[in-house]
This record gives C-alpha cells, sequence and structure tokens, in this order.
C-alpha cells in the first residue's frame, strides 16, 4: 500500500508537525484542564488532552468536519469504539513483547497474535466504513474510509490471511507433544526429543478415568507415569527447567515456518497497517468527543459550530450558554446565558450571591474556549470565537473568609505566575479568588490586580463575593485606559423575587438588592420584624 498522509484531526502533515512540541500548543495546564472539569468529561485513556488543543484556524475547521459525521451517523461511532478496544490489546501486546526477555517461541507467538489483532481491527473498520461511505462528508474521514479499503481489498491483505490462517492453526491446535527418551545400559537419559505435536491433551493413565471412558483401547495418548517437575512438592526451578525443554523442542519444530513468519509479520506491520497504531490517539479522541456531544444532545441541550474569528478580533460571543459539566450531571432544565466581550468590557467583574451561578459561568466561559481549541462543537445556541494563546484560571478551594496569612501569601504567588505569562490574547478565570483574607486587603489587591490586567488587555472574569470591587470599576478603569488598556465591566449573578435564577446579566451590582431580598423573604426586615413584635 502507497504511503500517504492520513490523519483524523490535522488536514495536512505541516499541520500536525507544527503541533508536535509543546512549545507550539496554546497554554493550557492540566492544572486548568482539572479545575475547569474539562479532565471529568473529556477524559482519554490513551493520551495527555493538552497535546490536541490548537489555536490554528484551519484545524479547527477540519476537525469539526469529523465531528459532524460522527454526530450524523451512529454507525461511524460505533465502528470506532468496536476497533478502540483492538487497538488497545495491539498497544498492550507490544509493551509486553518488548519489556520481557521473551524466548525466540514467545515472540513469534506474541507476531502471530498481534497480526491476528491488526487483521480483526481492519476487518472491523473496513465492514463498518464501508457500509457508511456513501454518507461520509468529512476529508478525514472520507480519506480514512479509502485507506482502509486499499488495503482490505489488497490481493497481499488476502494473501496475508490465508498465511496467518493457517499457520495460526497449527499454532493454536498444539494441546500436547509426545516426547521420546532413549536410555543406556543403567536405564539412564542421554538423548531426548520431541517425536509428535498433537491436537489433543494426553489423557490420565489412573484405572477411575479408564473406566469412565468406558474404553482401554487406542491408549497412545495415555500417561503412564507422570514427569515429576510437575509432581506436587517440586521446586520451581525443576518445573522451569523442564519449560524450557519443551520451549526449546517446539520452537525447533515450528523454527523454519515461524521464522519466515516473523519476516512476513514485520514487513506487513510497518509497511501496512502500522499506521493503525499511529493514529490510534486521534481515534480515541474523536471518538470520545463524539460521545460527549452525543450525551449532550440526548439530554436536549443545545450545540452549535462556532464560527471562528482570526485571534487579533478577540472575540467570543455566545448565546445560550451553558456548562456542560453541569448539564451532565442534573436531570433539571439547564440554565443558559448570553455572553459577549466587546470594547465597553473585556474583562468582568462578576458578583451575586453565593451558589447564585457565579463560579458556574466562569467555569462554562473556560470549557466552551477549551472546546473550542479542540476542534468540538461548542455548548451554546450560537458563537463567534477567537483562539486564544493561553487560559489560565485560579479557583481556590472553598470560600474560607478567615484570615489566614500563609493562605493569602500561596493566593498571591500563584496569581503572580499568571502574569509572567500572559498576554493580550489569553484568558483568565478567578474564581473567588483572595478569599483567604478580609474584605479590605482583598479589595485593595484585587483592585490592583484588575487594573493590571487592563493594562495587560487579556479577557476574563474575576468572580467575587466582594461587591466593594464592583462598585470601584470607575476608578479601576481610569488607571487601565490612562495606561492604554482595556475597559472592565460588571456582571451580576440574577435574582429573582428573593430566589436564585442563575442568570448572569450585565449591569451594576447593587449590594443591597439581595441581603434585602433575603431579610423580607425570612421576615428579618424592619417592617417584617416590627410586625411581628407587634403581634407579640
Amino acid at each position: 500500500m502507497e504511503n500517504s498522509f492520513l490523519s483524523l484531526i490535522y488536514p495536512s502533515e505541516q499541520t500536525k508537525t507544527s503541533h508536535s512540541v509543546a512549545s507550539a500548543l496554546p497554554n493550557i495546564s492540566a492544572e486548568v484542564c482539572e479545575e475547569l472539569g474539562l479532565s471529568r468529561i473529556f477524559s482519554l485513556k490513551n493520551s495527555d488532552i493538552r497535546y490536541f488543543f490548537t489555536c490554528d484556524r484551519e484545524v479547527i475547521e477540519y476537525r469539526q468536519e469529523a465531528l459532524t459525521d460522527i454526530m450524523n451517523i451512529s454507525e461511524l461511532s460505533e465502528t470506532l469504539n468496536r476497533a478502540l478496544p483492538i487497538l488497545f490489546d495491539i498497544t498492550e501486546l507490544r509493551r509486553l513483547d518488548n519489556s520481557r526477555a521473551l524466548s525466540a517461541g514467545d515472540s513469534y507467538l506474541y507476531s502471530i497474535t498481534e497480526i491476528e489483532l491488526y487483521v480483526s481491527c481492519v476487518d472491523t473498520l473496513y465492514e463498518g466504513l464501508s457500509s457508511v461511505s456513501d454518507r461520509l462528508k468529512s476529508r478525514a474521514f472520507v480519506h480514512f474510509c479509502e485507506v482502509i479499503t486499499e488495503l482490505a481489498q489488497s490481493s497481499y491483505y488476502k494473501e496475508l490471511n490465508e498465511k496467518l490462517s493457517a499457520l495460526a492453526s497449527r499454532v493454536h491446535e498444539v494441546k500436547s507433544i509426545t516426547v521420546g527418551v532413549n536410555l543406556d545400559a543403567q536405564l539412564r537419559p542421554y538423548e531426548a526429543g520431541v517425536i509428535s505435536i498433537n491436537a489433543e491433551n494426553f489423557k490420565s493413565g489412573k484405572m477411575l478415568d479408564k473406566i469412565l471412558r468406558m474404553s482401554f483401547k487406542n491408549d497412545s495418548m495415555t500417561c503412564i507415569a507422570p514427569l515429576l517437575p510437575f509432581g506436587k512438592g517440586q521446586s520451581d526451578n525443576r518445573k522451569e527447567a523442564l519449560i524450557g525443554a519443551f520451549n526449546s523442542a517446539v520452537e525447533e519444530v515450528f523454527r523454519s515456518s515461524v521464522r519466515a513468519w516473523r519476516t512476513i509479520v514485520d514487513e506487513y506491520v510497518l509497511d501496512n497497517t502500522d499506521f493503525l497504531l499511529k493514529i490510534l490517539p486521534e481515534i480515541e479522541f474523536v471518538t470520545k468527543a463524539g460521545e460527549l456531544m452525543r450525551s449532550l444532545k440526548n439530554k436536549n441541550c443545545p450545540l452549535c459550530i462556532p464560527e471562528i474569528l482570526p485571534m487579533s478580533e478577540k472575540c467570543f460571543e455566545a448565546k445560550g450558554l451553558y456548562n456542560p459539566d453541569v448539564a451532565m450531571q442534573i436531570d433539571d432544565d439547564i440554565v443558559d446565558n448570553d455572553f459577549a466581550f466587546d470594547d465597553n468590557g473585556r474583562f468582568f467583574v462578576l458578583t451575586g450571591p453565593n451558589r447564585g451561578g457565579k463560579s458556574v459561568i466562569t467555569c462554562a466561559l473556560g470549557i466552551a474556549q477549551a472546546m473550542v481549541q479542540l476542534g468540538l462543537y461548542l455548548p451554546a445556541v450560537s458563537a463567534k470565537i477567537s483562539p486564544v494563546d493561553a487560559i489560565f484560571t485560579h479557583f481556590p478551594d472553598g470560600a474560607d473568609t478567615t484570615i489566614d496569612k500563609g493562605r493569602l501569601g500561596e493566593e498571591c504567588a500563584r496569581l503572580h505566575e499568571i502574569f509572567t505569562s500572559v498576554s493580550e490574547h489569553s484568558l483568565v478565570l478567578l474564581d473567588e479568588s483572595l478569599s483567604s483574607t478580609g474584605s479590605y486587603e482583598a479589595s485593595y489587591i484585587a483592585a490592583e490586580m484588575l487594573a493590571g490586567l487592563g493594562v495587560c488587555g487579556c479577557r476574563g472574569i474575576f468572580s467575587t463575593h466582594l461587591h466593594e470591587l464592583a462598585a470601584a470599576i470607575d476608578s479601576i478603569n481610569e488607571r487601565s485606559l490612562s495606561e492604554g488598556g482595556i475597559r472592565i465591566d460588571t456582571l451580576v449573578a440574577g435574582i429573582e423575587e428573593g430566589k436564585r435564577s442563575f442568570k448572569i446579566t450585565r449591569a451594576k451590582p447593587d449590594g443591597k438588592s439581595y441581603a434585602r431580598d433575603i431579610a423580607e423573604k425570612y421576615g428579618l426586615s424592619f417592617d417584617e420584624i416590627k410586625r411581628t413584635v407587634t403581634k407579640n
């Protein structure tokens, strides 16, 4: 088969090569994936999700095409899911083959098993892809189908199957061997060898077994006396010695045919089917991506193919955006939100009640950006998005409001690390940062930090309980704009009649509104208290 470039996630060899080094990838760390919940909803067994992120619009759109085929053709996902375990088995077989000091016979048998698995995988892919070939639209799967079809229909592949069947049947049907031992005048063995290889196990020589078989004839496969190394109480060394002797004898019997077979196996694997292992991570990636999107679709959650804009436009506009991690965990209808950055707000301070949806929308923004740069569909009704060169998060565990100088120092150190790498094309997500100190200190540090983020020009959200920080936005913007920075705006987690709506609105926060609603709900407003005590 003529070698040609094949990839399910890269449109050309050049685009794949450009992603072959970590420095060429957007800066999205494992910790960021964990904090966003991405590693929970998109878990890969065979590779690291970080190496699939891209800033390349061409790559993103190529993957969107491939995933559209997966979304529209359920049989395609089923085929890939049948092939994946086989490829995992081949990978594990190779690992064992490389990690163990195998005898020649063992190594030959591993090769036969490997090629059997390859044939099974090719047959699985050929049967599945050929049945849907007329419905494939993406460049990735059309080409994949062509490669598998050419391979499966080749005369070499058919000849290989015939040879495999013949040799494998010989190997797999071996159940026992007949050993001959020559003795000298003192009945000491001086020569031994294999007389025959048999397709049946030898039988016990016990009388009871003979009676149960009701046959005393044709006892050529009946044991007269067991060899001691396999008896009870014998040392492992004696057993290993006999096993080694038997293996050597069996290898000698198969040596000529198996040696030739190993050459065929090596050539075939390297020249024709090794590409399947090379794209195993890609097969797993698109399969898992399809599973995630189909799961969301089955829960009636909207999905869209976002329009990809240049990084320089710094665009993020989404209608009906929601958090897919939350959507996968609840049975209720998901609350969605419209969200956009613009000239009046490239960075937002998000305030509102605890458990009012601040963290959910902050994570939703990060997950959406990450999914776009994986080439996936977006959890939204519609969207226009520019890639970012990095995603930074700071999600402290819990919301401890006690004054803890040690923890505050750790928080500040980690926040400082963001500033050492952030650029105007980065996305920064901060959720309840600086909650380890009092509101006065936290508000001061946060205001300094927001002004710095404004000067940097990056996009992002600062979700916080510090209502006074949102009230200071005008002075923060004055500092940022005077240095040529961006404008920062405010968002509010919604409250409707004292209840959390989980809707996020672009508005100036009223720090008293939620407290007033809660006070009235529980009868703790002045008027309600006055009426209560009057009744007493």
